[in-house]
């Protein structure tokens, strides 16, 4: 099976990576209202604090940011609402199981256009340790130092 590339990506949570072990990926719908949906094709959108949490009825994204759409009047969203997630049944149940292990949480990576449709990219992840995002950072300054010296040497 070929993986289909998503279309544009409208907000991406960088931190998230730098954060937490990510252990496994998830795409979810979200539902929206039509001033959301506007003002994240707008590129206004933040995932950066935002999580999701696994209830019994379904997935609900929480602390997204949203901004209000500026032609939105007086239909326009509340930034911060909860959202809810849209996944199947057994993805849902299969989440919950994992996110009572210790440690582990779901957070959004980022929000991306499938066809007309808005999707999320959920990530199952462990958090990282101040050590572990020492070591990361001492690897990714080895790799970098590597690679310009071997641009130098051709």
């Amino acid at each position: 099976m070929e993986k289909e590339k998503p279309g544009k990506v409208f907000a991406s949570n960088r931190r998230a990576r730098f954060n937490y072990h990510i252990e496994e990926r998830f795409e979810a719908g979200i539902s929206l209202t039509g001033t959301e949906v506007k003002s994240i094709r707008g590129g206004r959108a933040n995932l950066v604090d935002s999580y999701a949490d696994v209830e019994e009825d379904g997935v609900v994204l929480r602390q997204c940011h949203i901004s209000p759409y500026e032609a939105g009047n007086r239909f326009n969203h509340d930034p911060l609402r909860p959202r809810r997630l849209l996944l199947h049944r057994a993805e849902i149940l299969r989440l919950l199981g994992k996110v009572r292990e210790k440690g582990l949480t779901l957070v959004p990576l980022r929000f991306y256009q499938k066809g007309r449709r808005i999707k999320v990219e959920l990530a199952l992840a462990r958090g990282k340790k101040a050590p572990d995002r020492r070591e990361d950072i001492k690897r990714r300054t080895a790799e970098r130092e590597m690679a310009q010296a071997q641009k130098a040497r051709r």
